[in-house]
């Protein structure tokens, strides 16, 4: 019987807090460097990359410099309108070929809201509704379109969105563009199984994964959808070296390596007063001795956790949370840019393929023939 194989994708390089620089960093924005990160996503046969900042302009113009490789963009519900970003997404997904994903993502920022028409009127309590109607209303366009070719009248008259328009883009390759979502709250998994291809979490350690894992699959039934219907995918740091020590070391280095403004006053580095010395983060308490700094807050709250050890343990550790049922796959964080990527694929990639744990070779040219989702339904 074959392998339940697992899926990957990687993090684009921008300018957040998990993003690190070092002496082998170049530019967190230069298209340069997101080519260069794509094309060993690509190499690796990764299902994806994403993207979070004003991701459709860079990532059409990686759909023409890879082949086969997803490209996801993050989007907000809040602030953006259904018809004209559904526009945007199908276009994309039709200059790509249908390697487009659309990771979607609420938000109830007031003040980011004042930078816009409506300010920011949307309570927390409204996100996720008003989510859940801005993508059920861009399905309903993007279903407005047979497959083979002809418009059809579309209306929507809804709590968020009144909207009668002909669509103006037809059916793309993949029918829908992958919908992604992230969040491990209650709302985020029960909006999940309603509605997202893939779900992005941070659940570690492996107990925490299987028990997530098991929760958000176990909803989906309620939305008649199937357990494949639905991808868990974990959001993680890989650190690698040739021995265990010598990649815990570099983990380190590489977490004290967390951007901080310029300063003289060395703020950065005393002590922050009021701050319990074990501070929760997922899958534990980080223990720091004494007062923690900036720094170390930073440090220790900032990212993913990583899997930390030589490609063979890695490799062991990834392949476990996929057969112990805590995740479907990985969404990697390379950290450094833009070659954070290179050793996983040249080390790590291999040793899967070598299990069975991961695919030698694309299966089909679309983002879902990745992922191995169903088409989507609408197309009649």
């Amino acid at each position: 019987m074959s392998r339940r194989q697992m899926h990957l994708a990687a993090r684009l390089p921008g300018v957040d807090d998990t993003t690190g620089a070092g002496p082998r960093s170049r530019s967190r924005i230069g298209f340069s460097s997101f080519e260069e990160v794509a094309g060993t996503a690509e190499r690796g046969l990764f299902d994806f990359v994403l993207l979070a900042h004003e991701s459709l302009a860079v990532l059409g113009a990686l759909a023409a410099v890879t082949e086969r490789l997803g490209l996801a963009a993050a989007v907000g519900t809040t602030f953006n309108e259904p018809y004209e970003l559904a526009r945007r997404l199908a276009t994309l997904d039709h200059v790509s070929g249908g390697r487009v994903a659309w990771n979607v993502v609420p938000s109830s920022d007031a003040p980011a809201g004042e930078n816009f028409r409506r300010g920011g009127f949307l309570d927390r309590a409204d996100r996720y509704p008003r989510a859940a109607e801005f993508l059920e209303t861009a399905r309903e366009l993007w279903d407005s379109w047979t497959a083979d070719g002809v418009p059809r009248p579309f209306a929507h008259r809804g709590r968020h969105f009144d909207i009668a328009v002909e669509f103006t883009v037809p059916r793309s390759p993949q029918g829908h563009p992958v919908v992604i979502q992230a969040g491990d709250g209650d709302e985020g998994r029960e909006f999940a199984a309603s509605a997202a291809d893939v779900v992005l979490t941070r659940q570690r350690p492996l107990e925490d994964g299987r028990a997530f894992y098991a929760d958000v699959k176990r909803r989906l039934a309620a939305y008649g959808r199937a357990p494949d219907d639905l991808k868990i995918m974990l959001g993680v740091g890989v650190v690698l070296a040739d021995t265990d020590a010598e990649a815990r070391e570099r983990a380190a280095g590489i977490r004290r390596g967390v951007d901080l403004p310029s300063r003289d006053d060395g703020l950065g580095d005393a002590p922050l007063p009021g701050l319990d010395q074990g501070r929760p983060r997922s899958g534990g308490t980080v223990a720091v001795a004494g007062e923690p700094s900036l720094r170390q807050t930073l440090v220790e709250a900032g990212g993913p956790q990583a899997f930390v050890g030589t490609p063979e343990e890695v490799a062991t550790e990834l392949d476990a949370f996929v057969r112990c049922g805590a995740a479907d796959g990985f969404l990697l964080d390379p950290r450094l840019t833009p070659g954070g990527l290179d050793a996983f694929v040249d080390k790590v990639v291999p040793l899967l393929q070598e299990r069975g744990a991961f695919r030698t070779r694309y299966q089909g040219t679309t983002l879902r023939s990745h992922l191995g989702l169903p088409d989507p339904e609408g197309s009649g």
